[in-house]
């Protein structure tokens, strides 16, 4: 099935949705370097590249009306991000409208909007949700709102993402999830060492101590930092990662404590200092370092070896802006199997990333409006 994919940055949401079967024909992102990376991994991956259009979306030719099966993306989402200031007037909330004007146009069989959580559960967006799925079903789209996380499906980040998704006809049901959750450290074991080739993209910004930290009950969720960025517990999946890593918000791994599972992280006896009444750290030791390019990228699910285009900040914010590849795979598995099957538990394999171990009985996760 052809999908024409709207919003597309760096592709984490086509990539999911080609492992699951779909070719995508048209694609349109406004960063040039975004869509640089995606045409990279096309060439890389052997499929046939679609015709990449880059600029605004409402200044686009549109292919004709039919030319997919498909209309996918990711609409900005910084207007509805709780990490952002949930604007309502923020220009690029504008985006989920043009969305529906191409799905509109294009006339295909379904749709996938996907947006970050707030938009599918923040009361102060509940008029737009409704007016979103009053529009698909305007249109002739049965539309179902998914709230999944993608730590379920296959991706070592508890990173949450809304799906708005429309279909013809049929209703889309809910991905069956993995009860395993991969965690950051078998995630990372499965690059080369740090320093080699495929694992040398560095975060240059420096760690230094918060001069007012900000204590929580997890020494892993505070800000005991400069800037906001927090140390990952290795043997978790990864809070979501942001757009605004490449500076001092990037996340921060203990290699004394990746080397050796043995080894206490340092946080653990700092944050314990620091709740005891005790002074701020003159320095931090460089055990602790920001993760790498290559190491972001694998947290957010994307193929090893997957070259990103760009200065070091635009390549992680192309990552930390991505929809991951596995929870896209999944919700196109789902999709393609009540397309073309009226059995919703008829689809293949959701994730195919070689660190899972074994396969377990999946459990159902539950939108928020079941």
């Amino acid at each position: 099935m052809r999908c024409l994919s709207l919003y597309t940055g760096c592709g984490g949401l086509d990539l999911g949705f080609q492992q699951a079967g779909f070719h995508t024909v048209w694609a349109n992102e406004l960063s040039s370097y975004a869509l640089d990376t995606y045409a990279g991994e096309v060439r890389r991956s052997g499929t046939k590249a679609p015709e990449l259009v880059c600029g605004d979306i409402s200044e686009a030719t549109l292919p004709e009306k039919h030319s997919a099966d498909i209309v996918i993306g990711g609409p900005p989402c910084q207007g509805f991000s709780v990490a952002g200031r949930m604007n309502p007037n923020d220009p690029r909330s504008r985006h989920v409208w043009e969305f529906f004007r191409v799905v509109e146009h294009i006339d295909p069989e379904a749709f996938v909007m996907e947006n970050v959580k707030a938009l599918g559960a923040n009361g102060r967006w509940k008029q737009v949700r409704d007016s979103l799925q009053a529009q698909g079903e305007k249109l002739g789209y049965q539309t179902r709102l998914l709230l999944l996380s993608a730590a379920d499906y296959g991706v070592p980040q508890l990173r949450e993402r809304m799906f708005l998704v429309g279909i013809k006809g049929k209703t889309m049901p809910t991905p069956k999830a993995k009860n395993i959750q991969l965690t950051v450290r078998a995630a990372l074991s499965e690059l080369p060492a740090l320093g080699q080739p495929g694992n040398d993209s560095f975060c240059k910004a420096i760690i230094t101590p918060a001069k007012n930290p900000v204590l929580r009950k997890s020494p892993f969720a505070g800000m005991l930092f400069n800037g906001q960025g927090r140390p990952i517990n290795l043997d978790t999946a990864s809070p979501t990662l942001p757009a605004s890593m490449g500076g001092n918000r990037t996340p921060i791994i203990d290699q004394d404590n990746l080397d050796d599972p043995f080894t206490p992280p340092w946080i653990l006896n700092y944050h314990k200092h620091l709740t005891n009444g005790g002074n701020i750290a003159d320095t931090i030791p460089s055990r602790l370092r920001r993760l790498t390019v290559e190491e972001a990228a694998r947290l957010q699910g994307f193929p090893k070896g997957m070259k990103f285009v760009g200065s070091q900040c635009a390549k992680f914010t192309q990552i930390g802006n991505s929809v991951p590849p596995p929870l896209a795979k999944a919700v196109a598995s789902t999709l393609l199997a009540r397309l073309t099957n009226d059995d919703p538990l008829i689809s293949t394999e959701y994730c195919q990333t070689s660190w899972i171990a074994e396969e377990t009985e999946p459990n159902v996760y539950h939108p928020a409006n079941n």
